[in-house]
């Protein structure tokens, strides 16, 4: 045969290869996923990344499995699909796991296709993203599948802080899968078709005898608003890609990278008069933080992150003159915005992300102080609340807080006060600083004199303590004159006095202490 001849066949033999590789577990399964709410990991790909950009790796990767009959079913891509593209042009690498072949089984190979993404995503720079929809580890390869789960968490683990991870759950995630989406920055789950556990419902029946479904277990809702495992519920797979591309566009490519910034025809200078009668006279009544958060940034946005878990407080991103911004927030509108366990978590979580990828952090503070009660203190809340402290206190980007109302007792040292190196502090007229709330001091500051007091006339003296205490403690200006307060503040300029603050840190430039690394109370 000619030299052209040969040619011609091979090029023949790629085509059929990749024809092979791209028809996955075939059009009957493909029919089934469509039918079940979800798409293929290719069509998933296609949606998530730059129109024509994706560039497959290993697409002829076979499995070396020879038991149970394996030897006789090797299609090529082995059910993983990997590759790099782009998003918005910026570079990102992605690998999918293809339901329809061996249920996207992990297997030595296609671990280790996966874990030559990762290193090249670290190497080059760029995020990684996951889309996961895996019935586990492939039971026939036994422990080389376990090694290779095990290869991919250490590697999510040198990547954490270096390059964002991003896990989208399209499908099921249990065992020991679900570790590699745990160490990953961001998790988003299909509210119908995706669910996570350790141990599914037949285990959890056989030992303790409870009854429960996948999606109780662990399905969208359940890691959202309850576990707090998830950071987004999507609709579908196609809304999920979708919210993959709009989370990126607020992170940088890497750790040695500044967010990308997007032009913006919001005035810097904008006033925002509705912030002047947001904060209720009545210090008892609550309000919604967000609609503060709404009026100050670019173009009313904010792409809220955890929004069904711990909404006692508010974490996310926004942008400000352009520029990406993390904003972490106490909810007046939910448990007066105090400070509880799970707040504590999501909070600091949030604020070590965005202090390892250069995000500037906006802390809004409205905050009465942490739970009280025994389930919180058995749960460990000081522990907890101290991570939230350690976070703040840890960060070195651009910090500054706004106090807009309540700033009591450890939280208000907690929340980004100006002792645990925040950069500019600010506080609306109304903010009320103190130890405690006023009621709670007086009865404390004043008890000998109410005591003596007439029962009949003790209300009112108690009423006059309370109002003589919030005029002369708890008010900014208390702390303005010590320097805690850089400045008291309109609320309705308050977007300008943020934009010119993060204007003066932009070259901003702190360290910690040399160390390997600190003992955050985990």
């Amino acid at each position: 045969m000619s030299a052209k001849g040969k040619q011609h066949d091979r090029i023949e033999e790629l085509r059929r290869l990749s024809a092979e590789a791209e028809a996955g577990g075939g059009a009957e399964r493909r029919e089934r996923e469509h039918k079940a709410g979800k798409l293929t990991a290719r069509e998933r790909i296609n949606l998530l990344l730059d129109e024509g950009s994706f560039e497959e790796l290993d697409k002829f990767v076979r499995h070396r499995c020879v038991d149970f009959g394996m030897e006789e079913q090797r299609p090529p891509g082995d059910g993983f699909v990997t590759g790099f593209g782009r998003v918005d042009g910026r570079a990102v690498y992605v690998f999918a796991q293809d339901f329809t072949v061996f249920g996207g089984s992990l297997s030595e190979t296609n671990a280790l296709k996966i874990c030559k993404v990762m290193d090249l995503a670290m190497r080059n720079g760029a995020p990684l993203i996951g889309l996961n929809d895996s019935g586990g580890a492939r039971i026939q390869e036994g422990v080389m599948s376990l090694a290779g789960y095990a290869d991919i968490f250490l590697r999510n683990t040198l990547a954490s802080g270096v390059v964002p991870q991003i896990s989208a759950i399209l499908g099921p995630c249990a065992g020991g899968a679900v570790y590699s989406p745990a160490i990953t920055d961001f998790i988003l789950m299909t509210r119908e078709t995706s669910y996570m556990f350790v141990t599914g419902p037949d285990v959890i029946k056989t030992v303790t005898h409870e009854d429960v479904t996948k999606q109780e277990l662990g399905g969208a809702m359940t890691h959202n608003a309850t576990s707090g495992v998830a950071h987004f519920v999507a609709q579908d797979d196609a809304d999920c890609c979708a919210m993959i591309r709009e989370l990126l566009g607020f992170l940088p490519s890497n750790n040695m990278e500044d967010p990308p910034r997007r032009a913006t025809s919001d005035s810097p200078t904008r006033r925002e008069e509705s912030l002047n009668t947001l904060v209720p006279d009545d210090a008892q009544k609550p309000y919604d933080i967000k609609d503060a958060i709404h009026a100050i940034m670019d173009d009313g946005y904010f792409c809220e992150v955890h929004e069904h878990f711990a909404k006692n407080i508010v974490v996310g991103f926004a942008r400000l003159d352009g520029k990406p911004v993390g904003i972490v927030a106490n909810q007046p509108a939910f448990l007066a915005g105090v400070l509880d366990i799970n707040a504590s978590v999501k909070g600091a979580r949030f604020v070590r992300f965005c202090d390892a990828f250069n995000i500037p952090l906006i802390t809004f503070e409205d905050v009465p102080g942490f739970l009280p009660g025994t389930q919180q203190e058995f749960g460990g809340i000081i522990r907890h609340g101290a991570k939230l402290l350690y976070a703040y206190a840890e960060a070195t980007v651009p910090k500054i807080t706004v106090i807009t109302r309540k700033a009591y007792g450890g939280a208000y040292c907690v929340m980004a006060s100006k002792h645990i190196r925040t950069d500019a502090n600010f506080a609306w007229p109304m903010a009320e600083i103190a130890v405690m709330g006023p009621e709670g001091a007086v009865n404390i500051v004043y008890r000998r004199e109410l005591d003596k007091t007439p029962e009949k006339d003790r209300e009112a003296l108690r009423r006059e303590k309370i109002e003589e205490f919030r005029e002369r403690f708890a008010n900014p200006f208390v702390a303005a004159e010590r320097g805690y307060i850089d400045a008291v503040i309109e609320p309705a300029e308050t977007r300008g006095k943020l934009i010119t603050a993060l204007r003066a840190l932009e070259n901003k430039k702190d360290t910690n202490p040399r160390k390997k690394h600190g003992n955050i109370p985990l």
